[in-house]
């Protein structure tokens, strides 16, 4: 039993390191990647929104460029989620904004819970979406005064600039590909896909 365990933890260790086990290059690319889109960002928003709601918008795409510069591979990252995961989430989030009354145990979870169900119905998961419905209902009355203006800007403009800035730097060295061609996200969808036509070809035959 103790030979197993051992020889189970010594797997698990050299998982792990070839896991972690990264190029030093792609570190220096991910934080080029990282410090430029979230500067333009910043600066952008800057212009049109007070400092501590600028702060919290930068707090949701700070998330998003953790998994856009720095796990460019794992499906949640892909444009279809960066992009439809945040502008799902704020439709979600000003929703609830706008159809609750304003009190904040009750518009929070609403429009986080809500913002998943519409990610995953439009299978665009991102999970950073989840924070920008949060902040639609939860920050002061410049983003609350936008309604859905929210949802195109800054919420679309922002991703917009961090998709350009990676679409730049994560196809900037031949180790790094930006999209993923063969995402195991579009295997998943292709299989779904594949499993519903098969579906429905059966029950067509059995009623025939």
């Amino acid at each position: 039993m103790k030979n197993q365990l051992q020889r189970q933890f010594r797997i698990y260790r050299y998982v792990i390191y070839r896991e972690t086990l990264i190029d030093p290059w792609e570190h220096f690319w991910s934080f080029v990647g990282a410090f430029v889109g979230i500067f333009l960002i910043a600066f952008t928003q800057s212009l049109h929104l007070p400092s501590l709601e600028n702060v919290f918008l930068i707090g949701s795409f700070g998330a998003s460029s953790v998994l856009v510069y720095g796990a460019i591979q794992s499906p949640l990252a892909q444009p279809r989620n960066l992009i439809g995961g945040h502008v799902m989430s704020a439709i979600a989030g000003v929703t609830v904004a706008q159809i609750l009354p304003d009190i904040i145990w009750l518009t929070a979870p609403f429009a986080v819970a809500l913002s998943i169900v519409f990610m995953q119905h439009t299978r665009t998961l991102h999970p950073p979406g989840g924070a920008t419905a949060l902040i639609a209902v939860s920050s002061g009355t410049k983003i609350s005064s936008l309604g859905y203006w929210y949802v195109l800007s800054p919420v679309l403009s922002g991703c917009l600039i961090l998709l350009a800035v990676a679409l730049i730097f994560n196809n900037i060295t031949k180790k790094r590909h930006y999209p993923v061609r063969r995402s195991r996200l579009r295997r998943s969808r292709r299989q779904h896909m594949k499993m519903r036509f098969e579906k429905t070809r059966n029950s067509l035959k059995t009623e025939s």
